[in-house]
C-alpha cells in the first residue's frame, strides 16, 4: 500500500523546514515533497500524484489559490491547506470557496495543524483520538441521537465530548474545522470551571449553560453529566429568540444520551465528586537549531551562577551575624550585639555617684 504523499509549498526554506519537521513528529509513514514556488510545485505533481497540498497563500509567481486550483483540475481529491498572514474574513471566504479544506495563520497552531491533517488522510488519530477505540462499535444509538439533535436545532454540528477534552461523537462538521483541538480544549476547560461551580453551591443536578455569539460560528454548552459535556455550533443558534428553544432540545436529549454511555459501558459520573481537569492536546514537538540550544544553556548558566550567589549572600550574613534566632520575636543579648543593636561601651551611662 502506497504511503500518502504531502507537497508542501514555501518560498521560505525555514518554513519547509518546519512544516516538514512537524510532519514526522506525527509517526505516520508519509512521502513528503518540497516546493519553493507554485512552478516547481506544478512540475513536481507532474510527476507523483499527490494526496495533499499544503501551500503559503502568497507565493511568488502565483498565489496559493491559483496554484490550489491549477492542481485540484488535474487531481480532483486532492486536500488542501492553506497557509496565510492574511487574517481578514473576505479572503479566508474566498480561500474556502476555492476548495481549501483547512486555513491556518502565521503562525500555525501546530496541534490543530496536525490534526487537521491526520482527520483528512484518514490516518489513526494521535492529537485528538476517540475516547475509547473499543466503544466505536455500540456509537450506533450515541451517533442517532446527536444527528436527531442536530437536525431539530439546525445547527452545523453537534459534538459529545468527555472530560478529558476527546471527541466521544459527533454529527456534523464545524465550518471551520482548523482550530478544532484548541477550541474543544478550551470549551472543556470551561466545563470543568462550571463544575467547580455547581460543588460549590451543592447544586443537585448539573443546570448551567454557556453561549457564545458573533463568531464564525454560535456555540452552545451544556453537561450531560459530570464527565461529558454536550456542544452544539451553528449560525445564529445563539440568538436570543432561539438559544433557549436549542437548550430546551439539548435538555430533552441528556438523558437519553446517559442511558446510552452506561449501555456502552462508560462511566456517568465521578464517584468521589472530584472534577479532572481537561485534556490539553499535546502539541508537536519541532527540533530546535543548535545555535538556540547553546543561547538556553548560556541562559541557564547565569541562572544557576545567580541561585550560587544568593546562597553566598545568606552564608555571609550568618557567617557575619551569627544564626538567626530560633524564636522569630525572641534574641540574645549577644545576636542583638552582632547585629548591632546593643547598646556599644562607649554608650553605657556614666556610673552614679
Amino acid at each position: 500500500m502506497a504511503h500518502p504523499r504531502i507537497l508542501i509549498v514555501d518560498d521560505q526554506r525555514d518554513i519547509l523546514r518546519l512544516i516538514h519537521a512537524t510532519l514526522d513528529t506525527l509517526g505516520h509513514q508519509l512521502e513528503i515533497h518540497e516546493a519553493p514556488s507554485g512552478e516547481e510545485a506544478l512540475l513536481e505533481i507532474s510527476r507523483h500524484k499527490i494526496d495533499m497540498l499544503i501551500s503559503d497563500y502568497k507565493l511568488p509567481g502565483m498565489t496559493g489559490v491559483e496554484l490550489m486550483a491549477k492542481v485540484r483540475a488535474k487531481n480532483p481529491d486532492v486536500k488542501t491547506i492553506l497557509i496565510t498572514a492574511m487574517t481578514d474574513k473576505r479572503t479566508r471566504e474566498d480561500i474556502r470557496a476555492a476548495g481549501a479544506m483547512a486555513i491556518f495563520d502565521k503562525p500555525i497552531p501546530l496541534a490543530d495543524f496536525l490534526d487537521v491533517v491526520e482527520r483528512s488522510l484518514n490516518l489513526k488519530r494521535t492529537i485528538l483520538p476517540p475516547e475509547d477505540e473499543k466503544m466505536e462499535a455500540r456509537h450506533d444509538t450515541l451517533s442517532g441521537l446527536l444527528g436527531k439533535l442536530r437536525k431539530e436545532t439546525k445547527a452545523q454540528a453537534v459534538y459529545l465530548l468527555s472530560d478529558r477534552g476527546r471527541v466521544l461523537e459527533r454529527a456534523g462538521e464545524l465550518y471551520d474545522s482548523s482550530m478544532e483541538v484548541s477550541l474543544v480544549s478550551a470549551i472543556m476547560a470551561i466545563f470543568s470551571a462550571a463544575q467547580r461551580v455547581s460543588r460549590f453551591i451543592h447544586q443537585d443536578n448539573l443546570m448551567h449553560y454557556h453561549v457564545f455569539t458573533g463568531g464564525d460560528h454560535d456555540l452552545v454548552l451544556i453537561p450531560v453529566s459530570s464527565l461529558y459535556g454536550l456542544l452544539v455550533a451553528g449560525e445564529n443558534i445563539g440568538a436570543p429568540d432561539t438559544v433557549l428553544k436549542v437548550v430546551a432540545a439539548m435538555l430533552a436529549h441528556r438523558e437519553e444520551m446517559e442511558k446510552a454511555l452506561r449501555s456502552m459501558g462508560a462511566p456517568t459520573a465521578q464517584p468521589d465528586g472530584t472534577v479532572v481537569e481537561p485534556y490539553a492536546p499535546v502539541l508537536a514537538t519541532v527540533n530546535v537549531p543548535t545555535q538556540d540550544i547553546e543561547n538556553m544553556l548560556v541562559q541557564a548558566g547565569k541562572k544557576k551562577i545567580e541561585a550560587k550567589d544568593a546562597d553566598a549572600f545568606w552564608d555571609d550574613a550568618v557567617e557575619k551575624h551569627g544564626n538567626p534566632p530560633l524564636k522569630p520575636d525572641i534574641i540574645s543579648y549577644e545576636q542583638a550585639k552582632q547585629l548591632g543593636l546593643a547598646p556599644s561601651a562607649d554608650d553605657k551611662p556614666a556610673p552614679k555617684k
